[in-house]
């Protein structure tokens, strides 16, 4: 796939002054083509940012692994824009990869020390995309180990960019925590249970887990195959819809996504316009689906009134709003979770064997290695032995079944264009002392999570920032959609986010002098 974008009359030089924080995609080449900046030196500028604030300041270790021939490749796309022009939407566009994702000129750890010497012989079909597309990638970013939480053996603990007492959402955490930081300008997360809209939300971000048959998935280590799927986590609505059109559509290596054709617009941007909740129909749903959500508590009610002003902001902004919605299927469904322990040992073991160099094999070998957090071993020892043979996967994909029905019967039924709801409803919780070694540590980890709903159904789902509590911690709102309707839920949440302008840096991370 190959973009290439003339380039344009710029404006005179030194017209305006380039500023690293907060800038997006439309920034950059704004600046690049009036010459204020090129990229090597914005590269080398979220690399001063990172040498100031991920291991030092707050700590965020939010950076598993640098590119070395960053400076290489930015300097090529220096020299193609001076002859050609850009190469494509995501030209110069320095990406934060989660080290899930496999790149052939660096490690990739999955968060384990394991495997912090394993480079792939590939780069991932995203890789290969976005760079296609112009982009970078400029890290790889720390991840919950094995895709999950946000602990792991190969770098300790992910910290919270707006407290880093707190735990940033999980597995894709260190994606989120660095863009929020300003390490990079966009974002890739792996979705499997919720960890794209997870650390977005809590990071005041934009994460789209998109429809599970359209981005492919070829080069990712897997977890439950019927779910993961990879996003964006960006800071604009905007920067998310053109993340889509370089990432999007059918890649023969996994086969899934042939599903996609015919579904992927021209472009994710045409829906972008600050009218287009006029008249739309959404669903407020205001079940739980963490069965440890308390609503008496105060840090429920912090969250509900930040999105409670949400509704109130969709309904003036001319939404339809149905306040509360009801889907009798969830009610009884575990958040759509089903305890899917099936498909990840078969899945592992099938991915480690396409990788001979590995220092392990399976995923037994994994476990027995004495090197993986307890917490995780504790947690991944469920899968040890399960098969999708067994008749309790059946019964999961049943009640999948029966759940997706039931969403589309009362968006059939109510004539719903998407469904809102808080991403969590309580806080992220703080980090505890011993979370390291514990294997039972006192986290109350994804308390007041929503996000099962999306990956149970295979549907799509983008959180956007709803604003802060009074605590100045951010809140996620959820839209949820049919399949493949990613550009509908990108229109709703850019009008949302175009009225409100509620995302924000973290205020303790100034701009690098």
């Amino acid at each position: 796939m190959l973009f290439i974008v003339p380039l344009l009359i710029t404006a005179p030089l030194g017209a305006q002054t380039f500023q690293l924080a907060e800038a997006t995609i439309r920034d950059v080449h704004t600046a690049l083509r009036a010459g204020e900046i090129n990229c090597r030196e914005l590269v080398q500028l979220y690399f001063d940012r990172i040498d100031a604030y991920d291991q030092q300041g707050p700590q965020l270790n939010a950076i598993q692994s640098r590119n070395e021939q960053v400076f290489e490749e930015a300097d090529a796309l220096d020299l193609a824009m001076q002859t050609d022009g850009m190469v494509g939407p995501l030209h110069c566009i320095p990406v934060l990869l989660k080290d899930q994702v496999e790149t052939k000129d660096m490690p990739t750890t999955f968060g384990s020390a394991l495997f912090q010497d394993f480079i792939s012989f590939r780069d991932a079909t995203i890789v290969t995309r976005l760079k296609a597309a112009g982009g970078i990638i400029l890290a790889k970013t720390t991840m919950g180990e094995f895709a999950s939480r946000y602990v792991g053996s190969a770098f300790g603990v992910i910290r919270n960019a707006y407290d880093p007492t707190r735990n940033p959402s999980g597995s894709s955490g260190g994606s989120a925590t660095g863009i929020a930081a300003n390490f990079g300008m966009i974002g890739i997360g792996e979705d499997t249970g919720g960890s794209v809209r997870g650390p977005a939300a809590v990071h005041s971000l934009v994460g789209l887990r998109p429809t599970l048959e359209l981005v492919s998935r070829h080069g990712m280590m897997p977890a439950n195959p019927t779910q993961d799927t990879m996003g964006p986590i960006t800071r604009t609505v905007t920067d998310a819809a053109i993340v889509m059109d370089a990432i999007a559509g059918y890649d023969s290596e996994d086969p899934i996504t042939a599903y996609s054709v015919g579904h992927v617009p021209e472009t994710y941007t045409a829906s972008l316009n600050v009218d287009q909740l006029r008249g739309a129909r959404i669903g407020v749903l205001r079940t739980p689906m963490d069965t440890r959500t308390d609503r008496s508590s105060n840090d429920y009610q912090k969250v509900q009134a930040v999105f409670d002003r949400a509704v109130r902001e969709l309904a003036a902004l001319g939404a339809e709003v149905l306040d509360p919605l009801v889907i009798p299927e969830l009610e009884t469904s575990e958040g759509g979770g089903y305890g899917n322990n099936f498909e990840t040992e078969r899945a592992t073991n099938e991915y480690l064997a396409e990788h001979q160099n590995a220092k392990v094999s399976t995923l037994r070998e994994i476990l027995l290695s004495g090197v993986v957090v307890p917490l995780r071993e504790r947690a991944m020892m469920v899968y040890v032995g399960r098969s999708t043979d067994e008749v309790g996967y059946l019964e999961v994909i049943h009640k999948r079944e029966e759940l997706r029905r039931g969403v589309l019967k009362i968006m059939a039924d109510k004539a719903l264009d998407a469904i809102v709801y808080a991403t969590f409803d309580h806080q992220p919780t703080r980090i505890p002392h011993d979370v390291e070694t514990n294997p039972y540590p006192a986290d109350d980890y994804g308390w007041g999570d929503n996000r099962g709903l999306s990956p149970a159904v295979g549907f799509p789902a983008l959180t956007v920032p709803a604003g802060f509590t009074t605590d100045e911690l951010p809140v996620g709102l959820e839209f949820l959609g049919r399949p493949f309707t990613e550009e509908k839920l990108l229109g709703f949440g850019y009008a949302f986010e175009q009225a409100t302008h509620y995302r924000q840096p973290p205020p303790n991370m100034p701009p690098v002098k």
